[in-house]
Formats: structure tokens, C-alpha cells, sequence
């Protein structure tokens, strides 16, 4: 090896020093356009950009960046949002134009899913569960070049959190997962606050570029529909129903564990748990999930010792999150990624979960529509479903005259083994996997049925429906949470 002379060292120090100067990010994160920090992240045709989806439908940052993208002239993107929502449907016309060809997500909703269930996107979606998502991310299946993640304010350099600022969405669990993971990460941002902002979710050492908005979300429109508390008699019913079974499970002890879904049944579980906690002494040590303001009110009330959040349900559980101690923010990775070190759904005892359709072998579609269109989420469904010591799927037998309990589900999100009981308004059925259960709420004078005479029942109402016709195309693939493929969804006959 030869040796260096001094004024090689000097000069190769003086390089240095110089190259430590250019690097220094300074105040220059900061962009005045979108399509500035675009051409800044380096984005190229067939790269693939994320989304967090904390505001649901209030979303709006993902459509001004996807007719941003379009008008760069950008093509052949992956888009992998962690899910999309009614008022993501601009991205028709994307994928038509041919800047989105291929999407990883959780779930569809609206004229996106009509079209994307008709054939409009060559290559099958990829549907994930939340916590498959990071297990997808972390395997290298799922590259995210630029995450675009949308917060209500953040500092100059880049330190955010979910609750500060006007469009309040409360826990950033899916964009901390991404924030991690991308090459490059974006903020959008409604205000710029003075530094150094605290606490932060996403911390500066994570953040490339900044780019102020007028609107990144509408924080009112994150609690609408499927996560509004239910005044439905019949939904008011059933949750009453499934209380009662959680009382007399064996699982309703002090410092058991509870997460309930998104729907109206399974969020109003909830409130008539309350009460049997009040009068029996008990405190749940945590509730988990996506967090709603009824989950607020019972830690508040000191029934629930912790709320661990991925993801705020309201603007109420959002603001929750900045003036309640035991109200904790967590990744999705922390949530429910089995390939994780610690998925706190492991830890969970009860989950109650809602369905659009579950069949007699207890198997749950979540996903499409009785005419097989795409209309829904995987989510946490089968996270939480495998994970807890009893998973109790909530639904009425009938929804006008068309059956929720047939023989066979069109989409299989959840396998029937990981599903342990049924509520419906026309009675409850244990898995026969179950019988130390299904003896155990017979004892407590639970009434049980089975999940045939339930079958028949429906039948019964409804008659047999008429079976859906589909071509052979294959337009969503769903992906269990390891990452294997469950079952397909094809694009329905016209």
C-alpha cells in the first residue's frame, strides 16, 4: 500500500469538508410546489409511490399528488396506499391514462372499485391485510421508492404528529411503517409550526422534503359510516347479544384485552360492555386497533387502562391522543406484523369483528358485495381474527333479502379455523372447533344454535341466491397476513 503524502491528506480533508457542507439539509427541505418535491425525490416512470390512509374518506393529499404525477407526464407507477376510499376515485382516469398500472392495498371502495372490478386495471390488485402490508414491505415484495405522507403540521424539519393542527387524524400508525421503509419521504402539511415540534410521531431524521398545502384532509369526514355508532335497532341488538357472550366466556376478567372493528355492530359492543365492567368491578387493561371515541370515553371513565392506536376512528379519539397519557400511539409493524418482534395483537383476548358475508365452515368475506363487486377492507381482519383468544364476528342473518350466512363465501378474507363464534339477530353459533366454548356458554345459560340451522334460516328468508357470474380474469388477489395468497377475486360478468 502506498502511503499518502501530507498534502494528499490535506486536500482529500479539505474534500471532505466540502461534500459534509453540501450535504447538510439546512431549511432546504422545504418545497413551494408539489411538483417541486417531486422532481427533487428523484421519482421515475415505473416507481412505486405510498399513502397512509389516517383521514379515510376526509383524504385529501393523494389526489393532488396523483394529478400532479399525471401532469409530469410520470407512467407505469405502483401505487400501494394502505387503503383507499368513495373519494379516491380520480384514480379511474389515472389508471386509464396509464400513470397508475399497478396497486397494493387494503381495501376499495366506490366508483374505483366498480371500475376496477369490471377490468379496468390490467394487473390484479394485491390486497393485504394491515399488518401483511408491513410483512410485504419488510420481505422486499413491496419497495416503496417515495412515501407521500399527508399530517396536520409539522416544524421546518420535518418533525409531525397527527394531532397538532386543524386536520386532525390522530395516530400515524401506518405512516410511521412507511416512513421507515421509503428511499424518499415527502410530507404534506397544512401548517409549518416553529421548531423543534414535540412531541413527533415522524421524526426529521426520517423526512426528505416538506411541502405546505392548503388542505391535507378533512378530519370530520375520518368517523362517517363505517365507523359511526349505530342507532339500527337490529345492529343494537346483536351488540347487546355479543356483550353478554364476552361476559360469559371466561375471557371477561380484570385486565383482559379488547379490540373491536370497524361497523356498527361490533363498534356498539362497546358501549353495552361498559356497563358489565361497571358492574362487576372490572378494567380492561387495553383496548387496541383503530381507536374510536366510545374506546376514549371508557379510558377516560377508567375502565380501559391503555388505548393503543394504529389508526383514530374520530376527531375525538384523534385529539385524545394529545391530552391523554395512556392513549398510545403504535406502528402497524408493532400492531400486527407477525414477522415483527412483538405484534401486540398477540396479546389480545377478544376481538369482535364485522362481516359482510361468513358461510357454515365460519370463513369471512369482508371484501366484495354480495354481486361480487370489491366494496370493502381486509384491514386487521384476519391480524386480529388469528391472533386473539376469541374472535366473535358480528352480523345480522339477512340484509333485506339477501343473505349474510351462506355456503360459501365469494371472498375468503378470514379462514373459518381463526373465527370463533357468530351473533345474529336470529340466534349464535360456536365453531365446532370450539366445544370447550361452546359447553362453557351453555353453562352460563347461553342459548346456542348451529351454524346449519342458522344456514337454513337464512335460507328460509331469503331463498337460495342467485349465484354471481364472473369472467375468468383475475382482478384483486387477496394475500393472507404471511403473505400467501388466500384466494382471488375475478371480474364480474357483465
Amino acid at each position: 500500500m502506498t502511503l499518502r503524502t501530507e498534502r494528499e491528506i490535506l486536500c482529500f480533508r479539505d474534500t471532505e469538508k466540502t461534500q459534509r457542507r453540501a450535504q447538510k439539509p439546512g431549511d432546504i427541505k422545504r418545497c413551494s410546489t408539489l411538483s417541486e418535491a417531486i422532481l427533487r425525490s428523484g421519482l421515475q416512470d415505473g416507481m412505486t409511490v405510498s399513502f397512509h390512509h389516517a383521514f379515510r374518506n376526509g383524504d385529501l393529499a393523494l389526489n393532488q399528488v396523483m394529478a400532479t404525477l399525471a401532469e409530469r407526464g410520470l407512467r407505469n407507477l405502483t401505487l400501494a396506499s394502505s387503503s383507499l376510499s368513495d373519494c379516491h376515485a380520480p384514480l379511474v382516469e389515472h389508471i386509464r391514462e396509464g400513470v397508475v398500472s399497478c396497486i397494493y392495498t387494503s381495501g376499495l371502495r366506490g366508483p374505483l372499485a366498480e371500475a376496477i372490478s369490471r377490468g379496468l386495471l390490467r394487473q390484479p390488485v394485491q390486497i393485504h391485510s394491515h399488518g401483511g402490508r408491513v410483512n410485504l414491505i419488510t420481505s422486499g415484495e413491496l419497495h416503496i421508492d417515495v412515501a407521500f405522507l399527508a399530517v396536520p403540521a409539522c416544524d421546518e424539519y420535518g418533525n409531525a404528529n397527527g394531532y397538532s393542527g386543524e386536520a386532525c387524524c390522530g395516530s400515524l400508525g401506518y405512516a410511521l411503517v412507511d416512513a421507515q421503509a421509503a428511499d424518499k419521504v415527502v410530507l404534506l402539511t397544512e401548517a409549518i409550526v416553529p421548531y423543534p415540534h414535540h412531541p413527533a410521531s415522524l421524526a426529521q431524521d426520517r423526512v426528505d422534503l416538506i411541502v405546505p398545502l392548503e388542505k391535507v384532509g378533512d378530519a370530520d369526514k375520518i368517523g362517517a359510516d363505517a365507523t359511526r355508532m349505530t342507532s339500527n335497532p337490529r345492529e343494537l341488538l346483536i351488540a347487546r347479544r355479543a356483550a353478554e357472550i364476552i361476559v360469559r366466556s371466561g375471557y371477561f376478567t380484570d385486565g383482559f384485552s379488547l379490540q373491536t372493528g370497524t361497523g356498527g355492530a361490533s363498534l356498539a359492543v362497546t358501549r353495552f360492555l361498559a356497563d358489565k365492567m361497571r358492574a362487576k368491578g372490572i378494567q380492561a387493561a387495553f383496548a387496541l386497533g383503530g381507536i374510536s371515541s366510545a374506546m376514549v370515553e371508557l379510558h377516560e371513565q377508567g375502565l380501559i387502562g391503555k388505548l393503543l392506536d394504529v389508526q383514530s376512528f374520530d376527531r375525538m379519539a384523534a385529539m385524545s391522543l394529545a391530552r391523554n397519557p395512556g392513549h398510545i400511539e403504535i406502528s402497524a409493524n408493532q400492531y400486527a406484523n407477525f414477522h415483527s418482534k412483538g405484534a401486540v395483537v398477540d396479546r389480545l383476548d377478544v376481538v369482535v369483528l364485522s362481516a359482510l358475508e361468513i358461510d357454515t365452515g365460519f370463513n369471512v368475506n369482508v371484501l366484495t358485495g354480495s354481486d361480487g363487486v370489491l366494496r370493502g377492507a381486509s384491514g386487521g381482519h384476519c391480524d386480529t381474527a388469528a391472533a386473539a383468544q376469541l374472535a366473535i364476528i358480528v352480523a345480522p342473518l339477512v340484509r333485506g333479502r339477501i343473505p349474510t350466512l351462506v355456503k360459501e363465501v365469494i371472498t375468503c378474507i378470514t379462514p373459518g379455523s381463526d373465527i370463533d363464534i357468530l351473533v345474529t339477530d336470529h340466534g349464535t353459533a360456536v365453531n365446532p372447533s370450539r366445544p370447550e366454548l361452546a359447553q362453557r356458554l351453555r353453562e352460563e345459560g347461553i342459548d346456542l344454535v348451529s351454524i346449519e340451522w342458522l344456514y337454513e334460516r337464512a335460507r328460509l328468508l331469503t331463498g337460495d341466491p342467485k349465484p354471481v357470474a364472473f369472467t375468468d380474469n383475475v382482478v384483486a388477489v387477496v394475500r393472507y397476513r404471511d403473505g400467501s395468497v388466500i384466494d382471488v377475486v375475478h371480474q364480474i360478468a357483465e
